[in-house]
Parts: C-alpha cells; structure tokens; sequence
C-alpha cells in the first residue's frame, strides 16, 4: 500500500514526526530495566530530548544484551499479554528472543505491505513465499505484508525444491520470495526438471535475509527471469520491511524513518559517520510495543543517502550491504567479506554459484581455501581444472587484494541450504598454534 503523505514527506517534517515519536518511544523502553538503568547513567531524560542526534549520549544496545537478559528480560509488555514470541537459532549461544504484541504485528504487516508496494508489487499478485516460516520472521513477515496488500499467498516456506518449482509453475506465481541463496537453488532444480520459468509471469522476487552482490541478482535475474529486489530487515528490529528497493531499480533500500530512527557508526569507535561513507547500521525503534531497541547495533555494513529517489520518495536510503562486521574475516591483514568473493565468483565462466570459504591456518599465518562448484553444464575439462582455479585466484588477487587456494568442486557437492546460507568454515580456533 503506497502511503504517499508518509513516504514522500519533505525530510524535515520527517524529522519532527521522527523527533515527537523518540521521546515517546524512549519513554516506554525506560520501562525495561536494562534500557532503564542506562538512560539513568546517562541522567538522560526522554521528555528533554531537543534533537535526534540527542540519542548518541545513550550507550549501544547489542545482541549479547538480548542473550544476557534471554528469555523475556528485554521486554516491556507482560508475556501474557504478546501475541507471539520469534527466536533466533541461537547457533553461537542462546537464541535471541523476540516478542510481539498484537499491535507490533498489524505495524509490522503494514510495513511490509508498504515495502512490496515499493518494489512494485501489486494487489492481486500471486505471492509465491519460500521464506522459512516458524521462529525465523521472514515468512511470516512476507506472508502478511502480502495479506495486507491484498496478495493471495502460497505459504510454501522451505524445503522441498522440486514441489516449489512444480507450484510456482502451475500456479502462476508472479511473486517470488525467497533467500537470495535458495532462489538459485529453484532457479537450478527448474533447469534440472526441463521447466523454464523465465517463460512464465514470475515478474518480481523478494530476496533477503543474507548479503549479496549484483553479481548474483543478475544472475537470479537471467535465470528466473524477474526483476530482483533487495528487502532489508532484522528480527530484533522487526523483521522484513525495515528497508527495500523500490521498483525505480537497485538504487538503494528504502528505509522507513517514520517507525525508526537509523545511524551509521565507525564498527570500531562508534563515532558517527558522514554521509556517504561506509559504516555500520544502528537502529532505534519508534513504534516497537513488546521490544524497543535503543541504538541497536546490526553489524550490518552500509552507505545512507539522503537524496530524494526518482521514485519521489524521501526517506532516506541505504546502499546494498556489503557484509556484516562480524562476518569479516581478515586473512593476512586484508579484510574479506564473503560477498565481495562472490561477486567474483558468480558469473565465473563454468563455475555454479555456489561457494565456501575455509579458513584455518598453515604455520603461523591464516590461509583461505575458496571452494567453488563446477557448473553441469558449462563445466571445463579435468585437464584444465588447474588452469581455471588459477585463473580464479588472481580474478580474486586482483580485485579484493587476497590471496587464496581455489578448489573446484563437482556439481551438486557443496550443500544447499531453504534459509540463510552457510558461507564460511572457520576453523582457524581450533587450530593449534
């Protein structure tokens, strides 16, 4: 649903209405005692707050706070009263544990239904969802936000690739969403089944929930034959529709600052960061009922624009995210992030787009091994293997300024995955030293 009065709003009544909500909102996060306490050490006051850069006196909420109060100390509804509880996997510790009220959900539908709008989706369309339902937000996210904007929706979730292809097929599907990752995944089990779905009316795919590069969305373009667009968001912010693409083309995430308040810092200092330069993405919630976030650092890496879109829209931007600082990996002093790997790598002349980075160390120093899947059907003969991982390695020397092993892969070895996708094996911690 377009919102035009919001959307296209001239930036500083932006501001205001931005300015109205935070103290509002920080009022109510003083209520969860953590946020509380550090409002106190600041001897902050939501009801002084004169500007919104006021926010940089109050200290960073990060995601160890969420596991360190795990499972409903950063809460600031009752339990009883939430509609619904979401977690993460809780792979690295405890799950993070996100909580909604009734009224964070219809907020979070209409959200989305705002976003889907913006990439030019449209009430009517057939929205073909192949986002994770359960405690992972994306397919419930995309489910009603696609309700909301009057879409019927196939609740596929993941999974079951060959019946995705097969649905997507006799139904009609215009919508696509979906990881990045596991749109190629349907995209290569579809070439596998003799189904051209680019003859279809797929005309727009969703792709979020992990970082990737215009290497890959031309590829997910040339092989499903839609218009890919980039959708931002984070379970502990929302979940998806904080950010995304409109339909004008890639020319950054449309982020909505009438719900929240975003910053970039240096991911070292925590100074803030000009306008334009790279630096990592911190979130405050304006609306958020069961979970407010007060400088939520995402460890998401990115550019802001404020410059009004040719769309007309005035929010402001942020350019694709390039990586997370946490998933960094610095190899030899170069600082690496896996999708500027791939955005050498997909497209590679008979190669898939499916790729590992392993690293683990070789004496001393750090060594990265690159894993890369042979294309099926492009692929090169044994003989010149070693000429083409070569070729590879100083495609990669040259652009990113590292130096790795490559290794090519048979077809189909390297696991696919229906969520986010499994990039990196570090194994460099349980190396002796």
């Amino acid at each position: 649903m377009f919102e035009p009065e919001i959307e296209t709003m001239p930036r500083e009544r932006l501001a205001a209405l931005q300015l109205r909500r935070l103290k509002r909102a920080l009022a109510h996060a003083a209520t969860v005692p953590l946020h509380g306490a550090r409002m106190r050490e600041a001897g902050f006051e939501p009801a002084a707050l004169r500007s919104l850069s006021d926010l940089r006196s109050l200290r960073f909420t990060v995601k160890t706070d969420l596991r360190d109060h795990y499972p409903f100390g950063m809460l600031a509804r009752p339990l009883a009263s939430l509609a619904r509880l979401h977690a993460s996997s809780g792979t690295t510790g405890k799950p993070t544990v996100v909580g909604c009220s009734a009224g964070d959900i219809a907020t979070w539908a209409r959200l989305m239904a705002r976003s889907m709008a913006c990439a030019g989706v449209r009430p009517g369309d057939l929205v073909h969802n192949a986002y994770g339902y359960g405690l992972f937000t994306g397919g419930l996210g995309a489910h009603y936000g696609a309700e909301a904007l009057g879409c019927p929706v196939v609740p596929m979730s993941g999974g079951n690739t060959e019946k995705q292809v097969a649905l997507i097929a006799d139904f009609g599907a215009t919508v696509l969403c979906a990881t990045p990752s596991y749109a190629l995944a349907i995209a290569e089990e579809a070439e596998r089944m003799g189904v051209d779905l680019r003859a279809g009316p797929l005309r727009v795919g969703l792709f979020g929930a992990e970082p990737w590069s215009e290497a890959m969305r031309a590829e997910i373009e040339r092989r499903l034959g839609l218009k890919a667009i980039d959708v931002y968001g984070l379970s502990e912010i929302m979940g998806p529709g904080v950010g995304i693409e409109c339909h004008e083309g890639p020319c950054g995430l449309h982020c909505w600052e009438d719900h929240f308040v975003f910053e970039l810092v240096d991911p070292e200092t925590g100074a803030a960061v000009p306008e334009g330069e790279a630096g990592e993405l911190v979130v405050t919630t304006l609306s958020r009922e069961a979970l407010p976030m007060v400088r939520y650092r995402t460890r998401d890496i990115t550019r802001i624009t404020t410059e009004r879109c040719r769309c007309g829209r005035t929010h402001l931007r942020l350019r694709r995210i390039t990586g997370r600082s946490d998933d960094m990996l610095i190899i030899r002093g170069v600082n690496v992030y896996p999708s500027q790997v791939e955005s050498v790598l997909v497209g590679f002349e008979g190669t898939a787009p499916h790729y590992l980075l392993v690293v683990d160390r070789e004496g001393a120093m750090d060594r990265l091994t690159i894993e890369v899947e042979l294309d099926p059907d492009a692929a090169p003969a044994a003989d010149l293997h070693p000429r083409m991982a070569a070729d590879i390695g100083h495609h990669l020397k040259a652009m990113i300024g590292v130096t790795a092993r490559v290794v090519l892969r048979p077809p189909g070895t390297i696991a696919r995955s229906a969520g986010k996708a499994v990039r990196v094996r570090d194994l460099r911690a349980s190396a002796p030293r």
